[in-house]
């Protein structure tokens, strides 16, 4: 199918620049306009209301009927058959092995950059998988519960690192997964707070064996290093069953984000507990300048250097552009 054309700096630049990191000849994804993705819905039902998208909105992202039935319904209807694909095969492999054993969870990785619309997409899909009648149950986490607390943070001095791969801990995050694809009927994860800007201490929540569960983190598609003596070592990614990455210009993730952080000033800033709470009686400009620097001292160069590098091993790319709207949708070849 042909990619619809967009302007300079739009999905199609993206997308091409895409391709050009390749030294083969093809690109290892289908290319999809958002009209051409919109007709593989199908007869997907709308199953969302319009009073439900307000609830799954970001604070910047405005969900629409359109971007749900173009862009989700279709992905919905790719996620159900992976998932019954996957419970087809484990059941063939038990029967093989001669072994009864408890079902295994599909895990959906959704990756990005900060304040690109992890936490927005993974909602959305969150309550478009939990209608289809084959896996009921679908749970949602972020890996963000899985950063070393501040206070760890501040003592390794890795404060202005906060978000790069080496400020979790990546042990607990795979024993969690670990847990999680064994079955385990009840495993808890820690809770991180935006407000407070740490992980809460002694606070968990708990995965109850779900038909599927939604994470959505920063580094979820970070590879390790791979030991010389050919060694196993498991990466998050292992874990994963299917893989989305949410993708967008820099320059316009930075406006996303400078338009959220002054937004947030506005609102929940304001409380005195909040960690941020002292911009909120800063000058706006003052603040502006502030949050410039957090975005290109810490979240860009962490893009950069650690996020954006991983956007080939996703199976499924959401290309943005500045409205918030999915403008191509690439999926891996199979």
């Amino acid at each position: 199918m042909k990619a619809k054309k967009t302007g300079r700096g739009g999905a199609g630049s993206r997308r091409r620049a895409l391709e050009a990191m390749s030294p083969a000849p093809f690109s290892p994804y289908r290319v999809f306009s958002r009209e051409d993705w919109a007709r593989l819905r199908a007869d997907t039902p709308m199953t969302l209301e319009p009073s439900e998208l307000e609830q799954l909105s970001g604070v910047i992202e405005e969900l629409s009927v359109d971007e749900v039935e173009q862009i989700f319904l279709p992905m919905s209807r790719l996620l159900n058959l992976y998932v019954a694909a996957a419970q087809k095969l484990y059941s063939v492999s038990s029967e093989f092995l001669g072994r009864k054993d408890t079902k295994v969870p599909f895990i959906i990785g959704v990756a990005g950059s900060v304040a690109v619309g992890k936490s927005t997409t993974a909602r959305v899909l969150k309550a478009l998988l939990a209608r289809w009648p084959d896996h009921p149950r679908v749970d949602l986490m972020t890996t963000d519960g899985f950063l070393f607390p501040n206070a760890e943070l501040e003592r390794r001095g890795m404060m202005e690192k906060k978000g790069f791969p080496d400020s979790f801990d990546t042990d607990r995050l795979l024993r969690f997964l670990g847990d999680v694809k064994s079955g385990v009927e009840n495993v808890s994860a820690p809770v991180y707070s935006h407000f407070h800007y740490d992980v809460l201490p002694g606070q968990t929540v708990t995965i109850e064996h779900p038909d599927i569960l939604i994470i959505e983190g920063l580094n979820i598609l970070q590879p390790a290093e791979m030991p010389k003596d050919g060694g196993t070592i498991p990466f998050v990614s292992d874990f994963v069953d299917f893989s989305i990455y949410i993708d967008a210009d820099p320059k316009v993730i930075e406006h996303w984000y400078l338009t959220r952080f002054m937004r947030l000033r506005n609102t929940a800033f304001r409380d005195p507990g909040a960690y941020f709470h002292k911009y909120a009686t800063m000058a706006p400009e003052k603040v502006r300048r502030m949050a410039l620097g957090l975005w290109r001292e810490i979240n860009l160069k962490n893009l950069r250097e650690n996020i954006l590098p991983t956007r080939r091993r996703a199976q499924l790319i959401l290309q943005k552009g500045e409205s918030h709207r999915v403008e191509e949708v690439l999926l891996r070849k199979l």
